[in-house]
């Protein structure tokens, strides 16, 4: 690419500069992005990027291969039931420690490193999420958690001093006990409190497949109300219920709109919000 086409790109990209300029997005984390150096250095530079050109960028992070990891090395089974992670006490321990330690704390280290000025939080700092227990008929998920509400707080101090807030899905309740939240769940619940014009779930594939075996039947766009047929469908299961019903809730709350997008692809963030492309699938409100 010479010197006129990175201007030509630099130009494109103002109208969306300038339509997000000042507004708030919440980035979903995790996947495969997290693993791969090369897509990591992406996604960072891409948050940073939109932070530096005026846009408030929020990432909320999960940290599945990671606490895998660990669990493995301690001899604990991992055992997940409708998309979400059964934790019992002992893995709900091992979960803050590499959520809100190793994982938190390494991507606010890399963010600063390549020029971002970023702050890490957890779901217990400042009373940020209030957890209880998810009770599910017939379902025991352990210490999963259910939030209740959100205090953004101490999102919102960050974000008026420029910083990028870094927020790892752990929360305590009352009575002291760590709980897992669904990092897609607390994302989607972030962005509604805070009225965010976008919320971003990157994931693992190009986006919510009409036919999960092939990539060519990516629906692009998605009416919420049309969610629960396309559940009956079974067009959307497995995993992929969690990040939807996130998207649903959001954009029900106030959340302009909602997107699946593939975590596998360098930059697809900047695909997503400063050029007519667009990515993976969008929820927005009929």
């Amino acid at each position: 690419m010479d010197i006129s086409q990175k201007a030509k790109v630099l130009v494109d990209a103002l109208p969306y500069i300038k339509k997000y300029f000042d507004k708030t997005i919440v980035v979903k984390y995790g996947g495969n992005a997290m693993i791969n150096n090369e897509l990591k250095e992406a996604v960072m530079s891409d948050i940073v990027l939109l932070n530096l050109v005026g846009i408030k960028v929020v990432l909320v992070h999960g940290g599945g291969p990671e606490i895998n990891e660990m669990l493995k090395k301690m001899d604990i089974e991992s055992k997940f039931i409708n998309g979400l992670r059964y934790t019992d006490k002992e893995t709900a321990e091992v979960v803050r420690m590499v959520l809100a330690g190793k994982v938190n704390k390494g991507l606010v280290g890399y963010i600063n490193g390549i020029g971002g000025n970023a702050i890490g939080l957890c779901g217990t700092d400042g009373n940020m999420l209030c957890v209880s227990k998810k009770q599910e008929e017939g379902v025991d998920y352990g210490y999963v958690g259910e939030i209740e509400s959100v205090n953004s707080k101490a999102i919102t101090d960050c974000l008026k001093e420029g910083y990028i807030p870094v927020v790892a899905t752990i929360a305590t309740d009352k009575e002291g006990n760590v709980y897992n939240i669904n990092a897609d769940t607390a994302a989607a619940m972030i962005a509604a409190e805070l009225k965010a014009e976008n919320l971003i779930m990157m994931t693992d594939i190009v986006g919510l497949l009409k036919d999960k075996d092939d990539p060519s039947t990516l629906i692009p766009k998605v009416f919420v109300s049309d969610v629960p047929y396309m559940k009956k469908q079974g067009i959307i299961s497995g995993g992929m219920i969690p990040k939807i019903d996130g998207c649903v809730e959001a954009v029900r709350r106030g959340v302009k709109q909602a997107t699946i997008i593939d975590g596998r692809i360098p930059h697809s963030i900047l695909i997503e919000m400063l050029s007519n492309e667009g990515a993976g699938t969008m929820f927005v409100q009929e």
